[in-house]
């Protein structure tokens, strides 16, 4: 019975590290992941605090859309900025 509650405090201490210190591209990978082998994507979702549809190809979470084109400044202001540097001796 001990072997039980020491794994069960390993396994919950695990998953909070997961949930805390991993980036979230890769819980999102984790719970795609798991989903493939039949878990249920949103528990792992809530459970990993990620988007459940990301990693799936849906398009829904924004990681697989283009980039917006940046926005150029229409003043008549010079092409080049200068930075002055003003030596202490």
């Amino acid at each position: 019975m001990q072997e039980v509650i020491v794994a069960l405090i390993v396994l919950f201490a695990v998953l909070q590290v997961c949930r805390k210190y991993l980036p979230a591209s890769l819980r999102q990978r984790m719970v795609y992941a798991l989903a493939k082998k039949g878990f249920d994507q949103e528990k792992l979702a809530k459970l990993f605090r990620t988007q459940s549809d990301c990693g799936s190809g849906c398009g829904s979470c924004g990681s697989c859309d283009t980039p917006a084109k940046p926005v150029v400044p229409t003043d008549a202001g010079p092409k080049q900025r200068v930075i002055t540097l003003h030596v202490q001796r």
